[in-house]
């Protein structure tokens, strides 16, 4: 049998210890995983980091730019931060990404492990949606040099202390002077990002076809300081004006530490994830699963 895809790289979860249970009971879904790609006429290698984890020195192990490079598809098992992280890195390469999820709520991540083979078996020979995802890029500018740079899939989050008080952020769109604004941190978030930390602190969910980006201020100071759609053509700036320990967070991954008058920058990338779907595929079948709206009433 030949498949659409004629490489395939599985990406795990290893964000536990070797030893752990978590561990075993992921090597054995990987080992079933990779085995059942082999029967559809696939090569199999796997992401470095999860096959030092699982143990798994059968198969080649990669890392993302040899993926990226190497690789027809990235078959991602895991939550959606296994998938953030390694669609930051993909993204460069247009490389497609179908995810199994074994994580808790997989709003991309979305084929559910227990019935994996049938849902899996069409898309892997050339039946499926295809979605692109542009990505977030970010900047930390300090005295005009940057000082941290970093893509995101979800959001970029100015958060105060954990032990400070407010923070004061200027913010600005397109070099236009917005507002300053005192709370205890602000989120951009893109559609993906709306249902994370973003829907969380109050902000609406997008549809991921919106191309656009949402502002959304972390337990405001003034209660008239609301969420904001705003285009993703746009370049949103934010000044940390005052605040103590203040740092700056990449879809909650990566983290830059800052001081008064640093810049964070950002912009849309050139860069798209590509997530592939089973045919049918529907974001409003995901939100009702994913946030249970067909359950309760009379």
């Amino acid at each position: 049998m030949t498949s659409h895809f004629r490489h395939v790289a599985l990406i795990g979860k290893y964000q536990y210890a070797v030893s752990g249970s978590g561990a075993a009971g992921s090597r054995q879904v990987l080992e079933d995983i990779a085995q059942f790609l082999l029967t559809q006429g696939c090569d199999v290698s796997m992401e470095e980091h999860t096959a030092a984890t699982a143990e798994m020195t059968q198969y080649e192990a990669l890392d993302a730019d040899a993926i990226g490079t190497q690789c027809d598809l990235g078959l991602v098992v895991g939550g959606d931060g296994t998938m953030l992280s390694i669609g930051r890195r993909l993204a460069r390469y247009g490389t497609p990404l179908i995810g199994i999820n074994q994580g808790r709520l997989g709003f991309v991540t979305d084929i559910p492990l227990e019935n994996y083979q049938a849902t899996l078996t069409p898309m892997l020979h050339g039946e499926y949606e295809e979605d692109h995802r542009p990505l977030m890029h970010a900047r930390v500018v300090r005295e005009g040099h940057t000082v941290f740079d970093a893509f995101a899939m979800n959001d970029v989050v100015v958060n105060r202390g954990a032990t400070s008080g407010m923070v004061e952020l200027r913010v600005e769109v397109d070099g236009h002077f917005v507002a300053n604004q005192r709370a205890d941190g602000l989120i951009i978030a893109s559609p993906t990002g709306s249902t994370a930390y973003a829907l969380s602190a109050g902000g609406p969910m997008m549809h991921p076809s919106i191309p656009g980006w949402v502002l959304v201020p972390i337990a405001p100071h003034t209660l008239s300081n609301r969420p904001i759609v705003l285009a993703d053509i746009a370049e949103i700036a934010i000044e940390l004006v005052s605040g103590r320990d203040a740092s700056a967070n990449f879809d909650m991954q990566s983290l830059a530490s800052l001081l008064h008058g640093d810049r964070i920058l950002v912009r849309r990338s050139e860069y798209c994830v590509r997530f592939l779907h089973p045919r049918g595929w529907n974001y409003f079948d995901t939100l009702r699963k994913k946030l249970r709206w067909n359950e309760g009433g009379s």
